[in-house]
């Protein structure tokens, strides 16, 4: 029974990422983030109601073996290993860039990277530094300067390189899984449209899509772990759909739906990943 629920949760982690990405702008970042989050949630908590149940007992009338829990040991630890992993690397990160000099930029204080590729990014986990590049600062007049810092304060303020910290995590836990890279860049471009929304509703859209093509046309500068960085996500063929969602207003209209608004089917997808758990009763 412990392989059956395994493999019942693997079938159903692989045929819900095959479920079509398209949703209009108000429930699109719903939709990424539930279809993203579902699959690699219900293995966890499969494999923790596994690992609850132990590799021996009787559940309807089924004895268990070592086999499946081995699986889920093995999972488990792979997760809690790639977590640490992670962990360390930041940590690393964050002893890197304090050793660069601080400085105050148009009022705000910002680490300073020698070097002449124009870049800004925040980087941390849940309160972030602010990290500019020389050759931002030579490269753009104090007016971009300034919507670029907003939109950075635009990722300061919804906490994205401490959320997507642990998104990264899992994503790198189930990479194997249908659509993970689709799902991640389709995250990361809607990060970035909403830090520009949230720049918008202060500064100037135009100004803010010269910036955005003035850092963008140059060498791009490898991002840090826990970083959320004004380019980061802007691939070639991404930097249209911001251009255009800043000049238009299309995508940059109406906040995401919260997930309150979608309350049943948000409590019908709660409901399926906390299933496994709901077994552990009947093993004896």
């Amino acid at each position: 029974m412990h392989l059956i629920l395994l493999l019942s949760a693997l079938s159903v982690a692989f045929g819900v990422r095959y479920i079509s990405l398209d949703a209009p702008p108000t429930t699109r970042w719903n939709r990424i983030l539930g279809l993203f989050l579902f699959s690699p949630l219900l293995l966890l908590t499969t494999a923790i109601a596994i690992l609850c149940m132990g590799p021996r007992g009787q559940m309807v009338r089924w004895w268990e073996g070592w086999g499946s829990y081995g699986l889920a040991i093995g999972f488990l630890s792979l997760a809690i290993a790639l977590g640490v992993s992670l962990l360390l690397e930041g940590r690393r990160s964050l002893q890197q860039i304090r050793q660069w000099p601080l400085v105050e930029v148009s009022g705000r204080a910002a680490r300073l990277i020698e070097n002449s590729t124009p870049f800004v990014a925040q980087i941390g986990f849940w309160k972030p530094e602010l990290v500019v590049s020389d050759g931002l600062l030579t490269s753009l007049d104090e007016d971009h300067l300034e919507v670029v810092f907003v939109h950075e304060q635009g990722h300061f303020h919804y906490r994205d390189t401490f959320w997507f910290f642990w998104l990264g995590w899992l994503r790198r836990l189930t990479c194997w899984l249908p659509q993970t890279e689709a799902l991640w860049q389709e995250l990361l471009i809607l990060r970035e449209l909403r830090a520009d929304r949230w720049a918008a509703q202060t500064a100037d859209r135009l100004l803010l899509a010269e910036a955005l093509l003035s850092v963008v046309s140059a060498p791009q500068i490898q991002p840090e772990t826990l970083c959320a960085s004004f380019s980061s996500a802007v691939v070639r063929n991404r930097l249209n759909e911001r251009i255009d969602a800043l000049l238009d207003g299309s995508e940059l209209s109406g906040e995401e739906r919260p997930l309150a608004d979608n309350s049943k089917r948000s409590w019908l997808w709660l409901f399926l990943v906390l299933l496994p758990l709901l077994v552990v009763p009947f093993h004896s």
